[in-house]
């Protein structure tokens, strides 16, 4: 018999409310707060949070008319239990509980790192046995080993200073674009030559290979896109926003493909499937494409729309939790910021 789930993500910025019945998205419905934070440069939880309050009824009112159901015929509520910002996950999980507890269902307390990959199977369909996920978005950047979306997940490697997200914003400050940063340098760096400043990639040496054969490291990037711009400062020069904005992509993008795929042909599997906020960078799924191409590897990444946090993929990824049997959450426990990616329903 079917059941009908329903998502709830709120780990930073966005309040997103879906209802998933069968792998079918019956309705997606986010409210975002992010306008409020470019004179910031970045989120500010307490703004998120209140945002969260005065969003969530609304949006939740709408999801439901949309989908055309009722609470009452709800399954299954899950929300995002970390990791991500302690107010907003606390505004998200204590209205799922409230629900749950109300409706007399299960509640699921979500890994949202995890989600970002779930909701590719709403729109590509079931997943293999086996494949490499990497989730790139503001925070995060990890690869995993998933066996199973819901209960069998390792964690390869991950960033070790800078996420590919963070980079992006910060050099998008150097180069005096708006915040976020990733869209207009996605933006600029098509206007560019990626070939005219090489970066340095991070890594490399044999040594770093052996010791981080999946992990990450952008620090080093952004010094050298920082040191770039201020010689050309120093010396009065005019900056190739563009160039600088090309070369710059074309590193982390390098860097993020080129370990993806190999995780891919270590462990085995033909299937890579990216999800996170940033994989709607132009660039990381053409470079994605060609490459895995190349080696005979099939590659997943959903809409854009799927890209940014929804509650769709917590949606999605509940409804795998409740066809693999997996137990419920108990309605005592208290969000997680740093929730390992392992961990996919917290208990």
């Amino acid at each position: 018999m079917s059941k009908l789930i329903l998502g709830i993500e709120t780990s930073c910025d966005e309040t997103g409310v879906a209802l998933v019945r069968d792998s079918e998205l019956l309705a997606d419905v986010t409210a975002t707060s992010m306008d409020e934070y470019a004179r910031f440069g970045g989120i500010i939880p307490e703004i998120a949070s209140r945002a969260h309050l005065e969003s969530f009824v609304p949006t939740l009112d709408a999801a439901l008319e949309k989908a055309g159901v009722t609470l009452a015929e709800v399954d299954a509520v899950a929300a995002t239990a970390g990791p991500g910002l302690i107010g907003p996950l606390t505004v998200g999980v204590s209205a799922a509980k409230a629900l749950a507890l109300a409706l007399n269902k299960p509640f699921y307390g979500v890994n949202h790192i995890v989600a970002h990959l779930a909701v590719d199977r709403l729109v590509h369909g079931p997943f293999p046995e086996r494949f490499v996920g990497l989730v790139v978005s503001g925070g995060h950047s990890h690869l995993m080993d998933v066996r199973n979306i819901a209960t069998d997940i390792t964690e390869l490697g991950g960033t070790l200073d800078d996420a590919a997200g963070e980079a992006f914003d910060k050099v998008g400050r150097l180069l005096g674009l708006p915040y976020p940063g990733g869209p207009h340098i996605d933006r600029l760096a098509r206007e560019g030559d990626r070939d005219a400043i090489h970066f340095p990639r991070a890594l490399t040496s044999r040594k770093d290979r052996e010791q981080h054969p999946y992990d990450y490291s952008f620090s080093g990037l952004k010094t050298a896109v920082a040191r770039y711009v201020e010689e050309l400062e120093q010396r009065g020069a005019e900056l190739p926003k563009a160039d600088i904005a090309a070369g710059f992509s074309e590193a982390v993008n390098d860097a993020l493909t080129e370990r993806a795929i190999t995780a891919c042909e270590r462990v085995g599997c033909d299937t890579l499937v990216i999800g996170g906020g940033f994989s709607a960078n132009s660039r990381l799924r053409e470079l994605a494409e060609e490459r895995a191409a190349q080696r005979g590897i099939t590659v997943r990444i959903p809409p854009i729309r799927y890209c940014t946090d929804n509650g769709a993929m917590i949606a999605a990824l509940g409804e795998a939790l409740v066809e693999e049997g997996v137990a419920p959450s108990e309605l005592g426990i208290t969000v997680k910021t740093g929730l390992p990616r392992e961990t996919v329903v917290l208990r």
